[in-house]
């Protein structure tokens, strides 16, 4: 699937967990769910933390996981 079919919401980076998950709570309806950085961020090395607010890439098929595409 191609990084335009995603669907973008915002949310904020709550943990940090093992193997490069994050877990972030979406602002839209204040679910938690698991993402995990995009091929660009972790080219060029950009780190995330705990309360940085982020722009989450979902896949229409499957809501559960997602993909960080920006750090705002």
């Amino acid at each position: 699937m191609a990084r335009d079919d995603l669907v973008k919401v915002e949310g904020v980076v709550e943990e940090v967990a093992a193997g490069g998950i994050y877990r972030v709570k979406l602002d839209m309806n204040e679910t938690v769910m698991n993402a995990k950085l995009c091929g660009k961020m972790r080219r060029f090395s950009i780190k995330v933390m705990p309360g940085d607010r982020v722009t989450v890439g979902l896949s229409p098929y499957d809501l559960s996981h997602g993909l960080i595409l920006f750090r705002n």
